[in-house]
C-alpha cells in the first residue's frame, strides 16, 4: 500500500470515530440539558417576554374577570396598561352567563368558579362568604380605590344641593316635588338601575336608602348611558351613579350633597363648568373631598379573591398589588377614581 493511501486511512479512522462522538452528544444533548421548572406557567413576572413587567408574584396565563360595571374605566386604561407592560399575564373579562352585569353577579360568578377573581363596589355579604365556603374557600377584599356617588340632575334644575336625608326621602316617596327641596313646582321623576343590576345600586339601598324599598314612582333603566339621555330630556329628573361616569357629562348637572343644609359639598371641583363650556372644558372630579370623606357618599373599590391557595388566588393579589402600587394608582387616578394610598 503506497504511503498515501495510508496516511488517507490513518485520517479516516480518526475522523470517523469523532464524528460518532459527536452524532452521540447531539442525540442526548435533552437528555443532558436541564429540564424547565413544571411550575414555569406560574412563575413571576421577571420571565415576561417585554422585559417590563415588575408586578412581583404575577402568575403567566389566561385569568378570567369581572364583573362590576363601575370598574368599566378601569377594565379600559387600567389594565389594558398592564397588558402592555406584562403580555403574559391575559385577563379574560367574561360576560354573565345570566342576568345583567354588576358586583354581585361577578362574585356569583366567582363562587361558581367562572372567574379567577371579580372587581366589585361593594364588600362581600356575609351570604355569599356561607355559600364561598361551602365550595371550599373564603373570599377575600382588597380594597385598591375611592370611589363617590354623584347625583345627576336635568342641568335647567336650579336648587342649590340635597341633603342624604332628602336623597333618602325623594327615592322611597316621601318628597315627590321639587319646591319641597327649593325648586320650581316640578313633579320629581328618580331614575335607578334595577337593584339585582349591581353594587352601586346595592349600596346606595344600604347607605343612603338605610336598607328602606324604593318608592313605586321610582323609574328602572337598564345602564347609566341610557338614564343620562332621559335627564337631559325630563326637567325633574334625578340619578344617581359612580362620579366617573357624572361628573365630566355635558348633558347633566351634578348637585351638591352634604350631611346637613349648611355643609354641601359639591362632586366636581369649583368654579363649576356650564354645559355651554362642555365638552371644551369638563368638570373634573372633587378628589380632595372624597379622599377626606367630607363628601358624604363615597365607597371602596375592591379585588375580590377565592382563597383557596391556587394560581386564581396568587392571580388576584398580584393584580390588586400591583393597583396598590405607585404605577396601579397614578392610572386608577387617571381613569377618574380617587388614589386609596
Amino acid at each position: 500500500m503506497s504511503q498515501k493511501n495510508e496516511t488517507l486511512l490513518l485520517l479516516l479512522s480518526s475522523i470517523i470515530p469523532i464524528g460518532l462522538i459527536l452524532a452521540g452528544l447531539w442525540f442526548f444533548r435533552d437528555i443532558w440539558q436541564p429540564k424547565p421548572n413544571s411550575n414555569q406557567p406560574n412563575n413571576i413576572a421577571q420571565n415576561q417576554s417585554n422585559g417590563k413587567c415588575e408586578v412581583p408574584n404575577l402568575p403567566q396565563g389566561t385569568f378570567n374577570y369581572g364583573d362590576s360595571t363601575t370598574w368599566a374605566p378601569i377594565r379600559k386604561d387600567v389594565d389594558s396598561e398592564l397588558q402592555k407592560r406584562c403580555p403574559g399575564f391575559i385577563l379574560r373579562y367574561v360576560q354573565p352567563p345570566s342576568g345583567k352585569p354588576g358586583s354581585g353577579t361577578g362574585i356569583r360568578m366567582l363562587i361558581d368558579n367562572q372567574l379567577a377573581f371579580s372587581q366589585s363596589s361593594r364588600s362581600v355579604q356575609p351570604q355569599e362568604n356561607s355559600a364561598a365556603q361551602q365550595k371550599g374557600f373564603t373570599l377575600k377584599e382588597i380594597p385598591v380605590a375611592i370611589d363617590g356617588i354623584a347625583i345627576a340632575v336635568n342641568p335647567n334644575l336650579n336648587i342649590p344641593g340635597l341633603t342624604v336625608s332628602q336623597l333618602k326621602d325623594i327615592y322611597t316617596g316621601k318628597i315627590t316635588n321639587w319646591r319641597e327641596v327649593g325648586g320650581t313646582n316640578l313633579p320629581i321623576t328618580p331614575f335607578s338601575r334595577n337593584q339585582e343590576a349591581g353594587g352601586t345600586v346595592e349600596f346606595f339601598v344600604q347607605n343612603v336608602l338605610e336598607g328602606e324599598r324604593f318608592a313605586n314612582n321610582v323609574s328602572y333603566i337598564g345602564t347609566t348611558t341610557e338614564a343620562l339621555r332621559k335627564l337631559a330630556a325630563n326637567p325633574g329628573g334625578i340619578y344617581y351613579a359612580s362620579a366617573p361616569e357624572v361628573v365630566p357629562q355635558c348633558t347633566i348637572k351634578s348637585l351638591a350633597i352634604g350631611r346637613t343644609s349648611q355643609q354641601l359639598i359639591t362632586p366636581y371641583q369649583e368654579p363649576y363648568i356650564s354645559p355651554s363650556q362642555c365638552p371644551n372644558q369638563r368638570n373634573q372630579l372633587n378628589a380632595q373631598m372624597f379622599r377626606s370623606g367630607e363628601y358624604p357618599i363615597t365607597r371602596n373599590l375592591f379585588v375580590i379573591i377565592k382563597q383557596n391557595g391556587q394560581v386564581d388566588q396568587q392571580a388576584g393579589e398580584a393584580y390588586a398589588n400591583w393597583l396598590l402600587s405607585s404605577p396601579g394608582q397614578e392610572l386608577l387616578e387617571k381613569a377618574g377614581f380617587i388614589r386609596i394610598k
